[in-house]
């Protein structure tokens, strides 16, 4: 395969991987500066899931796949969500979701081809998020009273995009920790990582957003502790966090405790701004035999015209015991295939990954469908493939046998 074909190939990737970014957007979210009907923008993030699958399919028409245990559980998680859907007890929004699903799932097995334990897919994955926070932040300058209304209590929201407090938190908790590694790693240079690494945390800061932060912090502990048995530079980094860490927790306490709570009351904040809740009304609604084990169908992730705001119980609500038993599952293997790696930093990108969806998983949806967070996941699992093996290019020539002189036969005339 000459070079110009890999290149254009490589390009096309990350395409893909750019349009399944775009698609798990969202279409729900604050007021814009223009105005965008939701049926507008439901029409790019479905079209941009249709041209990634396609695109998916143009680069690899011999249908190459790679067995991965990920994808193959989210498969798995296509029957109980079909099961369920299919009463329409949700609607026939519930199969659309379902061929959603699909779709998505589709793409990620074509895709897998190219998943082989390096850090492409983190570059991708970092361009496309640092990009929707450029439209962020541009809205922020365009128009800060819309970027911060007084709905969301003053938090940053996305003014030419619908984007929520909690999105745009999750977008710049995940790069800053994947640029900090690939930093550790020597894979960037330090201004290129700051380029990103500072505007980040701005808006990480003007969201407000609890679970993001500790998603954070904790995601890239427990990633940098996978490397400072091997890293120098990870045990520097480390030591000087655990420093910095303890400095601002005692000189600046009464400031980062207004910036936690937010302006909450006690009893709000107990109850995880409400969230609390819905978590029990939904738990003491009644469900038949079928509900309990499939679920209702795929949804909004909403219960009672409440958002759910907990991966857990949006599938045991949506797909059931099933889906939540296939939904541990991922999380398991993901982990335990982690853990059995040897340190390296696409190991750590990957604990960082995993261990930031599991923690945001109590108080964010998504794990069940179609969203940021499976593709988190799936960026987990491309770093933790085994490199495939090179197929020769040519078959190799067997060396002809050479007959002693004494052994030839004379022809006969």
């Amino acid at each position: 395969m000459s070079p110009d074909h890999t290149d254009h190939t490589s390009k096309i990737v990350g395409t893909v991987w750019g349009l399944l970014v775009l698609n798990t957007l969202g279409s729900a979210g604050a007021k814009t500066v223009i105005p965008l009907p939701r049926s507008l923008i439901q029409m790019v993030t479905m079209g941009a899931l249709v041209a990634a699958f396609a695109l998916a399919l143009a680069v690899n028409l011999q249908l190459r796949i790679r067995p991965s245990a990920f994808v193959f559980l989210l498969t798995l998680l296509l029957v109980p969500s079909v099961i369920s859907s299919a009463n329409l007890e949700s609607g026939f929004g519930a199969l659309f979701r379902c061929a959603r699903l699909a779709l998505f799932i589709g793409t990620l097995w074509l895709l897998g081809r190219w998943w082989d334990g390096s850090l492409t897919f983190v570059r991708h994955h970092i361009r496309m998020y640092f990009a929707v926070l450029g439209s962020v932040a541009a809205g922020l300058v365009i128009s800060p009273g819309a970027a911060m209304p007084e709905l969301y209590g003053g938090r940053l929201v996305g003014a030419l995009w619908p984007l929520t407090p909690p999105q745009i938190g999750q977008y710049a908790a995940v790069i800053i920790g994947l640029t900090v590694l690939l930093v550790l790693g020597r894979r960037t240079d330090k201004a290129s990582a700051a380029v990103v690494i500072v505007p980040s945390l701005v808006l990480l800061a003007l969201t407000h957003t609890r679970t993001a932060t500790l998603g954070l912090f904790i995601g890239l502990t427990l990633a940098i502790g996978s490397l400072i048995l091997t890293s120098a530079a990870a045990r520097r980094f480390f030591i000087w966090a655990v420093l910095c860490a303890a400095v601002a927790a005692v000189g600046f306490s009464s400031a980062l405790q207004a910036w936690f709570l937010r302006g909450q009351s006690q009893e709000n904040f107990t109850s995880l701004t409400g969230r609390a809740k819905v978590w029990h009304a939904l738990l003491a609604a009644p469900r038949t035999a079928s509900e309990h084990l499939f679920g209702a169908g795929l949804g909004d992730k909403s219960f009672g015209g409440l958002p759910i705001d907990n991966s857990w119980l949006a599938v045991y609500h949506e797909q059931g015991m099933t889906g939540v038993a296939l939904v541990a599952a991922i999380i398991i293997v993901l982990g335990g295939v982690a853990l059995l790696r040897p340190p390296s930093l696409p190991r750590a990108c990957a604990i960082f990954l995993i261990s930031y969806c599991a923690i945001a998983s109590y108080t964010e949806a998504g794990l069940g469908d179609a969203s940021p967070y499976l593709l988190h996941l799936a960026l987990a699992a491309s770093l933790l493939a085994a490199p495939a093996a090179a197929a020769p290019l040519s078959t190799p020539e067997v060396p002809r046998r050479r007959i002693p002189r004494w052994a030839r036969r004379s022809e006969v005339t």
